[in-house]
Formats: structure tokens, C-alpha cells, sequence
């Protein structure tokens, strides 16, 4: 074959297992890191003295992305460490640039040997779940963000309307 995969390759049981074991522990990290970023944002929009302005719910969704790409990192280095632990890369600085490129579905011209190759389709699927959840997530926070400035908006058309219909017209009436 052109590409040199080797076709006698066999998927073991193992390298299934621990590709499902990391998809579980990305997926409860997940479900740990979204509540809690949706609880954080809500919380630091109740307490921000901006929190009603336009730029104070521009820092709660900088906040949440915030929160979202640090948990992803996170997630990202359980897999990079497993790759490391494991020995499918001679650093931890190699596992987890790959693990990064291959969570994102970038992919790299690195790859991980015979044992553990499965695991690079398998940390892709996890990215693809956890940037979905992640997305979700973000829109939540965005519809809130629009919602809240539409509702300025409309507010701030009201008053003035209101504050013209009070003014006197040029005859003073």
C-alpha cells in the first residue's frame, strides 16, 4: 500500500476498553465543566456591576469561553498523558500535541504506534462530542447575551419615544 499501513493490524480488546475508559472520563469532565461554567456566568452577571450593560455580557461570554477552552485543555492533557504513560510518545510535550491535534480533528503527520492507533479515530470522537456539548453550551450564553441586549434596545427606543411625545412642539404645545 501506498501509505505503508499494515494490513495485518488487529484492534484488541485493550486498546477498544482504554479508547472507551478516555472517552468516558473526557465525557464526565465534560458534564462537571458545563454546569459549572452556565453557574460561574450566571453568577458573575448577577454580580458584575456591568452585568446589564453591553460590555458586561461580553465579559461573562468571555468568561464562559474561557471556561469551555480551559476544560477542553484539560481533557486534552488526560489523553496526552495516557499517550505519554503508555509510551506511544518519548515526551509528554509530543503526546499532548498530538492528542491536541487529533481532539480538534486538525490531525498531525505524528502518529501512535500499532498498540494504541485506534485511539487516534477514538480521541477525534471525543473532541467531536465534547465541541458539540461545548457549542450547546455557548449558545445558551450567547441567546441570553442577545436577549438581554435586545431587550436594552428595546427599552432604550421606548424612552425615547416616550421623552419626544413630552417635548413641546415648535408652537409650545
Amino acid at each position: 500500500m501506498a501509505d505503508g499501513a499494515d494490513l495485518t493490524y488487529v484492534v484488541s480488546l485493550e486498546e477498544v476498553t482504554w479508547g472507551l475508559v478516555l472517552i468516558a472520563v473526557t465525557m464526565m469532565i465534560h458534564a462537571i465543566a458545563m454546569p459549572a461554567t452556565l453557574a460561574a456566568c450566571a453568577a458573575f452577571g448577577r454580580r458584575s456591576p456591568a452585568g446589564g450593560s453591553f460590555f458586561g455580557g461580553v465579559r461573562v461570554l468571555l468568561l464562559g469561553s474561557a471556561m469551555i477552552a480551559t476544560t477542553h485543555l484539560l481533557e486534552v492533557i488526560v489523553w496526552g498523558g495516557f499517550f505519554y504513560a503508555g509510551g506511544a510518545f518519548p515526551t509528554a510535550s509530543s503526546a499532548y500535541y498530538y492528542a491536541l491535534l487529533q481532539y480538534t480533528t486538525v490531525g498531525s503527520g505524528l502518529s501512535l504506534p500499532d498498540r494504541w492507533r485506534l485511539l487516534g479515530g477514538m480521541i477525534a470522537m471525543a473532541g467531536l462530542l465534547t465541541f458539540a456539548w461545548s457549542t450547546a453550551v455557548l449558545l445558551t450564553l450567547a441567546g441570553r447575551f442577545q436577549a438581554e441586549r435586545l431587550k436594552q434596545i428595546e427599552t432604550g427606543l421606548r424612552n425615547r419615544e416616550s421623552n419626544r411625545s413630552r417635548q413641546p412642539d415648535a408652537r409650545g404645545r
